[in-house]
């Protein structure tokens, strides 16, 4: 059977879910991020405050440390866990069940949000909620690690194009962030309260992914796909078998004849070598691994402080930052991602797309020359906000584009049976570029 023999996508629901899927990764994520300012100000407790006052001083050098470092801890809380459980997702894929990986990460994820949205009624010290803090974020980047990189997993079971999707739908989630950060500076400073509505947004996004997630092997288009491998391999012993017992019965004196030029093809039963895998598709791997090493390198550790040329204290200055980076940038990356639904040029085997994605190191010495504020040792060129926006146009689009494109070929780089396992080593190297991008940006911001 070949896959124009296949069920079509009726109404591109197979699509929309993967989207919807795509969406539920990040969203939790950016919209924990998007409510920082929350987080800060709970470290900030009143009545911790004005007893430290009373006191040696030493409870408000602790709130002052635990605001000032609320952001560094985030980050490491962050990656740490992504990197690792995306890396221990690419062996234990192999022995959990995709369904457990999927839907209990998603489960886990929503319960987090949901008592998070709880706490914001429940007081706490600073530490205590510190603390909590912390390893709520930890628990949603493990488990976001294991969706992600199962769900690409999952997409390498289709065509190529159905990776398309996951990876808009997160490009989507940080659009959504992006917008609720400009919101939030539009309507003036929230009370805590408010942030309840960021949290229950999250869990929506969550259950509206679970039922997404149920309602995916009832289609037929992807039913077909994901039992496509197995389904051949049975189909062939079965009618191996019959060929065999045909060939008794002709045979003389039950002698049977040498079958051994009749060769079966792959048993799903038997487990891909992660490292065979790897071989096949390094270059798609080391390619979406540059191009977040990249991205992250400068955005936003170099790109959020650019300062306007029309200088503080108006309201551009307020918006330039929220609209002409964080906006922008998910706008754009999402356009890209979105792209390769359209449109997959170069192929999977040109020289072009490694070449094109090593380019990409272009933009972190442009972005290092525009007004970037404090500096010491670079001298400003690029000092006009339209040529600020315009690197960020070409930098967002391209990072969506080509890293939606590796991770669109690379399944395509080895077996059908050995799809799942390629896109769970293609989500580990983009975690790896995540990681390798937010250590060298530090680099980058002692340069300037």
């Amino acid at each position: 059977m070949t896959a124009r023999d296949g069920p079509q996508d009726r109404y591109k629901a197979v699509w929309l879910i993967f989207f919807i899927l795509g969406l539920g990764t990040l969203l939790p994520w950016n919209f924990f991020m998007t409510a920082r300012e929350y987080f800060i100000s709970r470290l900030a407790d009143p009545e911790e405050m004005s007893r430290s006052w009373n006191q040696t001083g030493e409870a408000a050098l602790s709130l002052s440390y635990l605001q000032s470092m609320f952001d560094n801890f985030m980050t490491l809380c962050a990656m740490v866990p992504l990197l690792i459980f995306t890396c221990l997702n690419s062996f234990i894929h192999q022995r959990i069940p995709q369904q457990i990986r999927i839907s209990g990460s998603l489960v886990a994820i929503g319960l987090v949000f949901l008592v998070t949205a709880i706490m914001v009624k429940v007081d706490m010290e600073p530490l205590p909620f510190f603390v909590f803090t912390m390893i709520s974020i930890v628990f949603i980047n493990s488990f976001g690690a294991i969706l992600q990189s199962s769900l690409f997993g999952l997409a390498g079971l289709l065509p190529a194009s159905y990776t398309a999707p996951i990876m808009s739908g997160q490009g989507l989630a940080g659009t959504f962030a992006a917008l609720a950060m400009i919101f939030s500076i539009a309507i003036g400073a929230q009370q805590p309260e408010s942030f309840i509505g960021y949290f229950t947004t999250a869990c929506v996004a969550i259950v509206l992914a679970i039922i997404s997630y149920i309602l995916l092997p009832r289609m037929d288009f992807f039913r077909y796909y994901s039992m496509k491998d197995k389904t051949e391999y049975r189909v062939y012993n079965a009618e191996l078998e019959t060929k065999r017992d045909l060939i008794k019965k002709d045979e003389p004196n039950g002698m049977e004849q040498n079958n051994s030029k009749i060769i079966p093809i792959h048993n799903p039963d038997e487990k891909p070598s992660v490292v065979a895998i790897f071989k096949k598709l390094w270059v798609m791997a080391v390619s979406v691994c540059f191009v977040f090493t990249v991205t992250i390198g400068v955005f936003p550790s170099i790109t959020a402080k650019v300062s306007t040329v029309l200088g503080e204290g108006n309201k551009w200055d307020l918006y330039f930052i929220p609209v002409s980076c964080f906006l922008l940038f998910n706008v754009f990356d999402w356009t890209g991602r979105s792209l390769t639904a359209l449109l997959t040029w170069p192929g999977k085997d040109s020289c072009l797309l490694p070449v094109m994605v090593a380019l990409r190191v272009i933009f972190i010495p442009l972005f290092m020359l525009c007004n970037v504020q404090p500096r010491h040792y670079l001298p400003v060129v690029f000092s006009h906000d339209a040529w600020y926006i315009i690197f960020m146009i070409f930098f967002s689009i391209s990072n969506g584009y080509l890293a939606s494109l590796c991770m669109c070929f690379g399944p395509k780089k080895v077996l059908a049976h050995e799809a799942e396992t390629a896109g769970a080593v293609m989500a580990f190297f983009l975690s790896l570029g995540l990681a390798l991008g937010a250590a060298v940006s530090f680099l980058f911001r002692i340069l300037i």
